[in-house]
């Protein structure tokens, strides 16, 4: 057995140790929330011209960058390509600089370039994520959430996100608000022939079809990338929020013309006060 192989089945037993830590915590949550209410993979409905979607993104979005979850996921990424891949730490860095600027995931390349398996992938990265120790229930964004579908002037709350099913159903159950959104549209790792990711115009198209939205003129965006607002804006969603926390990453885009710049998703209602006005 070479020391490569050595390193990598190592790294597989360290991952594997900690999705299992992962999947106890999660069994274990009891708060308001921490359960899915909505079909995951529901069948495709009809598309309705009048119905309203508001669109959000999960990551980094739902949950603050200051959490730097994203500097987690960058370190479990670079351990994957140097240990799956065989890199040297420098190379694994640059290579996943590159796919992410190309395709918006690392995963795109790696599936294209690499001929990697996306679901090994997920597992050894996104799933391995100690996110219970950093997510926790956000009251303020419940009841912001919550405002927002009282108010009636929106038909569905959409999770959109590039991430696998796992990852962002884990994401919103640690957040408590797992029970506030009518469905979800993500990357299907699984079918590795059409991975489709924002902000690929095709991504929304898929966000648009299994939400059931007829017309984008009736669709509402939140997300932390510039270039995921600015396709969502040139296919036609007239409001979309830009989240910028700290200052806009070079790497996601600068905020397009016509967005509107928040800096915590609780601010929706001053974003979309229209949404939140009880008639």
């Amino acid at each position: 057995m070479t020391i490569a192989t050595d390193a990598c089945n190592e790294h597989r037993l360290k991952v594997y140790r900690e999705i299992k830590a992962n999947e106890e915590h999660l069994n274990s949550l009891d708060h308001d929330g921490s359960k899915v209410t909505f079909v995951v993979d529901q069948e495709i409905p009809e598309p309705d011209e009048n119905l309203r979607v508001f669109y959000f993104d999960i990551d980094n979005c739902l949950y603050p960058s200051s959490t730097r979850i994203h500097d987690l996921m960058q370190i479990a990424i670079v351990n994957y390509f140097e240990k799956q891949l065989g890199l040297d730490k420098v190379h694994a860095e640059e290579l996943n600089r590159t796919y992410y600027k190309q395709y918006g995931l690392a995963i795109r390349g790696l599936t294209l370039h690499n001929g990697i398996d996306p679901m090994d992938y997920n597992t050894l990265v996104d799933d391995a994520l100690p996110l219970q120790h950093i997510l926790k229930p956000n009251l303020k964004l419940r009841e912001t959430l919550i405002r927002l579908r009282e108010c009636g002037k929106i038909d569905k709350l959409w999770l959109f996100t590039n991430a696998y099913k796992n990852h962002a159903l884990r994401c919103v159950r640690l957040l408590g608000i797992a029970d506030l959104f009518d469905g979800i549209t993500y990357c299907d790792y699984n079918h590795a022939e059409s991975l489709i990711c924002k902000p690929d115009p095709a991504a929304f198209e898929k966000a648009k079809r299994e939400s059931g939205l007829g017309d984008f003129k009736n669709a509402y965006y939140v997300d932390d990338s510039g270039s995921n607002i600015k396709t969502g804006l040139s296919l036609g969603i007239p409001k979309c929020a830009h989240l910028v926390e700290d200052k806009v990453l070079d790497v996601l885009g600068k905020t397009p013309e016509g967005s509107i710049v928040i800096k915590d998703i609780t601010d929706l209602d001053k974003a979309f006060p229209e949404l939140f006005q009880i008639n």
